[in-house]
Order: C-alpha cells, then sequence, then structure tokens
C-alpha cells in the first residue's frame, strides 16, 4: 500500500484545519493527474473510528490505526487540543513502525508533539505553532527546534507550523513529487502563494508577556515598552535596575534568553507592528514612534526579524 497513498490519523480534539487543508492539496493534485497517479487519501482512527474533532464535528475514519498497514507513501499526524494536551501511549509504538516503513513521515502544526511523544524527533530538525514553540521545547529537548519555519524536511521527517502552514507542507511535498508546475496550479485553485514570504514569526510576538513590576528586569522591561521612543543603552537600563552593566547583562540574558538590546529591538519591532495593523500613519511617523530613528533602520529590522518589509507586513495584515 506504499503507492500513492497519504494517511492521516485522527483522534478525539483533532484540529479539522490541520486534516482538511493538506487533504485538499493531494485532493486538488488528482484533478490534474493521470489515474495511475492518483494520491489515495486514508484517515485512520487512533482510538475509534468516529472520531470528534476540536471544533465538535464528528469525523469518521477510514480504519483504526492499529489493525492498518504501516507502509504508506506519506503518513501525516495532525494537531489540535488532542495531540499537545492528551497521550497516547498506545499508538506510540505503530508510530514508530509506520514512520519506519513509509517513504516519509511528517507533523501538521502541533501534531509535532505526538511524533516527539512516540520519539520519532530525537537529533531532527522540526517546527510546531509559534504558540506552542516554549512548552514543545522543553518537553521534547533533544529535538532541533526551528521557531521561524513555515516547515521543515529533514530527511523523511516533514513538519509543518501552525494550521494552514500544513497546506504550505503538502504543496512542498507535491512539488518534490511532480514539479513546481503542479504545486503552483494546485495553490492557485486553492487562492493561496506557492511560497510566502516570511516565516511563523510574522504572526507571533517577538517578546515574552512581560509581569507587572515584581522584579528589576520586569521594571526594565515595563519600562522599554512604555517609553519605547526613548534612545536605549544597556548603561542606562543597568543603571535604571541599579544593578551594575556586566551583572545586569549576564543576568537579563539569563533569563530571557536573548540581550538587553536585542529585547529593545524587538520592542520596537513589536510596537512598529501595532502601529502598522491598526493606523494609516506614515512609515516615518511609524518608525519614529517606534524609537528607530529612521525608516531604513526599521526597514533593516523588519527583514531581519519577519522577513518582511514594513510595507508588505501592512499589506498582509493592516
Amino acid at each position: 500500500m506504499t503507492s500513492k497513498t497519504v494517511a492521516i490519523v485522527l483522534f478525539a480534539d483533532v484540529l479539522m484545519l490541520d486534516v482538511a487543508g493538506p487533504i485538499e492539496v493531494f485532493s486538488v493534485a488528482n484533478r490534474y493527474l493521470p489515474e495511475s497517479e492518483h494520491y489515495r487519501i486514508v484517515t485512520l482512527g487512533a482510538d475509534s473510528l468516529s472520531v470528534r474533532a476540536s471544533n465538535g464535528i464528528v469525523l469518521q475514519a477510514d480504519q483504526l490505526a492499529l489493525e492498518a498497514p504501516v507502509a504508506y507513501d506519506t503518513l501525516l499526524v495532525p494537531g489540535g487540543p488532542g495531540a499537545y494536551n492528551d497521550r497516547h501511549p498506545h499508538l506510540y509504538g505503530w508510530l514508530r513502525d509506520a514512520a519506519q516503513a513509509s517513504r516519509r513521515h511528517g507533523a501538521i502544526c502541533t501534531g509535532a508533539f505526538i511524533l516527539g511523544e512516540a520519539g520519532l524527533l530525537d537529533g531532527h530538525r522540526v517546527t510546531t505553532h509559534w504558540h506552542y514553540l516554549d512548552r514543545f521545547a522543553k518537553r521534547f529537548p533533544k529535538a532541533q527546534l526551528e521557531s521561524d519555519q513555515l516547515f521543515t524536511k529533514d530527511g523523511n521527517l516533514h513538519s509543518s507550523g501552525g494550521v494552514t502552514a500544513g497546506i504550505d507542507l503538502a504543496l512542498s511535498m507535491l512539488a518534490d513529487d511532480h514539479g513546481k508546475k503542479l504545486a503552483l496550479d494546485v495553490a492557485k485553485v486553492l487562492l493561496v502563494v506557492i511560497k510566502r514570504q516570511g516565516g511563523q514569526a510574522q504572526f507571533s510576538p517577538l517578546l515574552p508577556p512581560t509581569a507587572q513590576g515584581a522584579t528589576p528586569l520586569d521594571r526594565v522591561q515595563q519600562y522599554v515598552l512604555e517609553n519605547i521612543q526613548e534612545p536605549f543603552t544597556v548603561e542606562l537600563l543597568a543603571e535604571f535596575a541599579a544593578m551594575s552593566v556586566r551583572n545586569f547583562a549576564r543576568v537579563f540574558t539569563r533569563e530571557l534568553q536573548m540581550t538587553p538590546m536585542e529585547f529593545v529591538l524587538n520592542a520596537r519591532v513589536d510596537h512598529a507592528r501595532s502601529l502598522l495593523e491598526s493606523t494609516d500613519l506614515p512609515l516615518k511617523t511609524v518608525a519614529f514612534r517606534s524609537g528607530f530613528g529612521s525608516t531604513r533602520h526599521m526597514r533593516q529590522m523588519f527583514d531581519k526579524r519577519l522577513g518582511l518589509t514594513p510595507v508588505q507586513y501592512r499589506h498582509q495584515f493592516g
């Protein structure tokens, strides 16, 4: 059953779009392919044939995973609350066998949690939904997490970022199988672009939530956010924290996993993003209010942090 069979695992609280998005890519591709090259799509129930998705809709699987063959052309595990909140120990052995027997295997969005629990990610490059990156990194420290990728490929292991990035991943697989032209034709039917600009960072805040003044570092972060137009230096921030420059920089970097000036630049980008999303202010004004000093500096930081220019960001999210 390895020839052109795409198998997708279903479980309680699966995210339906993680299932439907990739399926539609392969299904639409069949319109352009000779019948002998069609993808055959099968759904496998992790626990039962009847599976209630996270949106309440009941899906009907073709087979139970544990009673199904293990060899497929493509094996995909979607995400959803049932992937990162629940455990599926009875499934892990089957997944390991299926991953080894199939031509390629992968995870859509937070489906990476299930592959991680099965021990299939250790030492491999992988991504997942930006909102769950910290949680994923703590649970699977041996995986090589790539936080800003829409999708990754490491040997025969594939993974995608949040939700609709599963469509990007499936289009990439389609291009590998049949060339870029077919992938482009399918992308046009689905009204998506074949290669999106930027990575997941454009959808997520660059800074974690800041506590309200509990520690000197919290107060420094709050001070920066409330005075984002000001020209900050490490010396000024250390003075505000009543710490030596060396100790402040060391403790800040250890606690926040970024240097003080990286925090400042990320805060400026996040502030500019908010203005671009919610106002029609000229770029020069956005740059000034965000403390960049010039539109050129703001453009450089956007390109570095988000893979988009401010104009592109406003066009996409404004």
